[in-house]
């Protein structure tokens, strides 16, 4: 509670944090991060490391890539890599006020809460609101986008070939 103090002394602003992997960008991405930067002066965002999502099917895009799309992103003050060994690195260094979770994040709000505490990391843990499509065909999931491309241009073997005619496959991350 003094680092707290300290910093409403020093009259700093408020930080908030948003974290994921921000794979495929699309307007829930955006949703979830535009009411995450109302809650403060800064919006940070943490983009999960390939290696540490393992909840579900891990990104398609590297990290660097999702971290650069996702800072220039007007309503994001910084976008920072993940840690590849321990999430809560960057949350120490960055010290927020808030960390607010997306809507349908797998996280727990009370356990990090609790890892928080256990780590003397005085900050809420909030959780954003869904969006709602604003027609009936918007996708507001990455996995969703997949489906729909696998869909459209159909699924098989490790390369798919872009509108360019060129392909890709995994990437080393």
């Amino acid at each position: 509670h003094r680092r707290r103090l300290r910093r409403r002394l020093r009259a700093a602003p408020r930080r908030v944090v948003g974290q994921g992997p921000v794979d495929i960008l699309h307007p829930g991405h955006v949703h979830y991060l535009s009411e995450a930067a109302e809650l403060g002066e800064e919006l940070h965002v943490i983009v999960a490391r390939q290696d540490n999502v393992t909840h579900k099917t891990g990104p398609v895009l590297d990290g660097r890539q999702r971290r650069d799309v996702v800072d220039a992103l007007g309503v994001v003050t910084e976008a920072h890599l993940g840690d590849p060994d321990d999430i809560f690195v960057p949350i120490e260094r960055i010290d927020p006020d808030v960390i607010v979770l997306g809507h349908d994040q797998h996280h727990d709000a009370n356990a990090v809460r609790d890892a928080l505490d256990a780590r003397n990391i005085d900050c809420e843990v909030t959780r954003a609101a869904a969006r709602e499509p604003n027609y009936d065909d918007e996708l507001l999931s990455t996995g969703r986008i997949i489906d729909r491309i696998l869909e459209q241009r159909g699924a098989g073997g490790d390369a798919v070939a872009g509108a360019d005619g060129t392909t890709s496959g995994p990437d080393s991350r």
